[in-house]
């Protein structure tokens, strides 16, 4: 059996957020294989933690992949100020022609267009993805899942850290389907009261108060914060608010853009010319939402650039969704050049940090041994980018640790979706499987 179907069978994705079905990248040929450690979102671990505790199964699942791409060049990129992690690669290294490569620790160093220029020197062409420069990308955790695969072993859980406002950060492996109260309260439960959530990181993840909801392949982690701290308030301001604010006190000054990693790297992003489409009512906001194209939505304009705190990546997230709905394509140059000052504007984690006022959270998140465990695990669907997967069981039925629970149609991109542990199928619904544990 080839590697691709193994890892199609074991339902690997992107771990690290995107959810990119593992199995199509394996498809490719490449030159280069980059393992991706980066973890740029202040106060997460997990990355770190698999790599210092995973290190053989890294390396084993990135030089897997370099043969199946074709690939010459195997490298794990990880920042230099994670010394255990660098450490354990860099044993596990030995011997074999992968190789660690070390990051500085600036945001957003784990983007792929960045992460591709910063180990190879290579430039992806606008819109394009790093299989266009022969590069193909795979988070830590999703190139030890491979190594899994090819022992027949699917992903049933995930390794995700608990930081922010709790008694106890930490970093656990939990069953797919856990709730993050049940992980929140593994880690001495939450410090304040009416906890809000920022799922995946406050700059790219996602903000909810809602501590029920389920775990899930792209869960990286999660930080806890108070409803009142600033940064939560922002994010929870209605849409239309943000761009009221936005069209009546934006100057105009660049900062957005002068900051902006894309920009930076010689794309055509400019934030601050999105930021006046906020102001057209009759023609133009077409032309200047077309800024907003190669935006990565890193949030550095929103929540580091701009002196007014306004909301220049709500807006280019807006003008992106606009541009989809006019099958807008890059018309402009295939090549770009990198900013001849972006080593010098590359933001530190440290005063990102400060400027989102969490330095009080900057706690080591240490792996907790053994896994998590739950009586009852919600299981969406789609946990992966493509199509939802479709449910091949039914309510009553008993169900193996590691069987399958749901497949993609047929050609559809998609993943497999696997039961976390013996249980009872309590319930299929439109967008979940829901298990209840069998003892």
């Amino acid at each position: 059996m080839s590697l691709v179907t193994q890892v199609r069978n074991a339902g690997v994705v992107g771990a690290g957020g995107g959810g990119f079905p593992a199995h199509v990248k394996l498809a490719a040929k490449a030159d280069t294989v980059i393992a991706n450690g980066a973890e740029c979102e202040p106060l997460l671990h997990k990355d770190a933690a698999v790599l210092q505790h995973r290190a053989a199964e890294v390396v084993r699942g990135i030089l897997l992949c370099a043969d199946a791409v074709g690939a010459n060049d195997a490298v794990i990129a990880i920042k230099a100020k994670k010394k255990l992690a660098v450490a354990a690669a860099q044993a596990a290294c030995v011997g074999t022609r992968a190789r660690v490569h070390l990051l500085d620790d600036y945001y957003p160093a784990g983007d792929e267009y960045d992460l591709v220029y910063s180990v190879t020197g290579r430039l992806i062409p606008p819109t394009g993805l790093p299989i266009h420069v022969g590069v193909v990308v795979q988070n830590v955790e999703t190139l030890a899942n491979i190594a899994a695969a090819a022992e027949g072993r699917p992903v049933i859980c995930k390794t995700l850290t608990i930081a922010g406002a709790v008694r106890e950060p930490a970093t656990f492996v939990v069953p797919l389907g856990i709730s993050l109260r049940e992980c929140i309260a593994a880690a001495g439960g939450a410090t304040v009261d009416h906890p809000v959530l920022a799922i995946g990181g406050m700059m790219m993840g996602e903000t909810t108060a809602d501590l029920d909801r389920p775990v899930t392949k792209t869960t990286a982690g999660v930080i806890v914060l108070p409803r009142d701290h600033p940064v939560v308030e922002r994010k929870l301001k209605p849409a239309q608010q943000q761009a009221a604010i936005g069209k009546s006190a934006c100057d105009q000054c660049r900062y957005c853009t002068e900051f902006c990693p894309r920009f930076l790297l010689g794309y055509a992003v400019e934030p601050h010319q999105v930021m006046r489409s906020l102001g057209f009512t009759a023609t133009g906001a077409d032309r200047f939402s077309e800024w907003a194209g190669l935006c990565c939505s890193c949030g550095l304009c929103t929540l580091y650039a701009c002196p007014e705190a306004l909301y220049p990546k709500e807006a280019c997230d807006n003008s992106k969704a606009v541009l989809r709905t006019t099958g807008w394509k890059w018309t402009g140059a295939a090549t770009v050049e990198a900013h001849p000052l972006r080593d010098g504007r590359r933001v530190p984690i440290k005063s990102l940090m400060r400027r989102l006022g969490i330095e009080r959270y900057d706690h080591p998140a240490p792996l907790r041994e053994g896994v998590l465990t739950t009586e009852r695990a919600v299981l969406p669907l789609k946990q992966h980018a493509g199509a939802p997967a479709i449910a091949k069981v039914e309510a009553g039925q008993s169900v193996a640790t590691g069987q399958v629970l749901a497949e993609p149609a047929p050609n559809a991109l998609g993943a497999v979706l696997h039961a976390p542990f013996a249980a009872t199928v309590e319930a299929v619904t439109e967008h979940a499987i829901i298990l209840h544990y069998l003892p």
